[in-house]
């Protein structure tokens, strides 16, 4: 019994520290990435907004300039994390096809801060999202921004 009591306050120490180091996060943040690959704008145009469309995260789409930029923002229902993601496509030098996507995103919950920022990571949902796009060309994912 005197483990289980152990553990327990343990645990909740641990809660306690996420939440005191959450809470001193910054609510808002900004994340960008970029991949470089050989396709046309327009193609990579349609390999990333249909991915991205397929996400299951609510958004609705605020801005839409084929095949140079689209901008997405959560919907209001969401409370917990919202924000918006700007997709840009620029020629590259010489050919293909330069992919970025900026965050400019919020998470409420000091918990969920935390764990974006600490454990999960900022770029996730991007990176993966932007190693799909790769992959679909069979180009490597060379990931590049902050």
């Amino acid at each position: 019994m005197k483990w289980i009591l152990l553990i327990a306050a343990g645990l909740a120490a641990l809660v306690a520290i996420v939440m005191l180091v959450g809470s001193r996060l910054p609510r808002n943040h900004v994340a960008s990435r970029s991949l470089t690959l050989r396709q046309s704008p327009q193609d990579v145009w349609t390999a990333v907004t249909a991915l991205a469309s397929a996400s299951g995260v609510p958004v609705d789409v605020v801005e839409s300039d084929p095949p140079r930029r689209q901008v997405t923002r959560v919907k209001e229902t969401e409370k917990m994390f919202g924000g918006t993601w700007t997709i840009v496509i620029t020629p590259a030098t010489g050919s293909g096809s330069v992919l970025t996507i900026t965050e400019d995103g919020w998470v409420e919950n000091p918990i969920f801060r935390f764990v974006s920022r600490f454990v999960v990571g900022h770029h996730a949902t991007m990176d993966g999202l932007l190693k799909k796009v790769a992959a679909q060309f069979n180009e490597p994912p060379l990931l590049s921004g902050e």
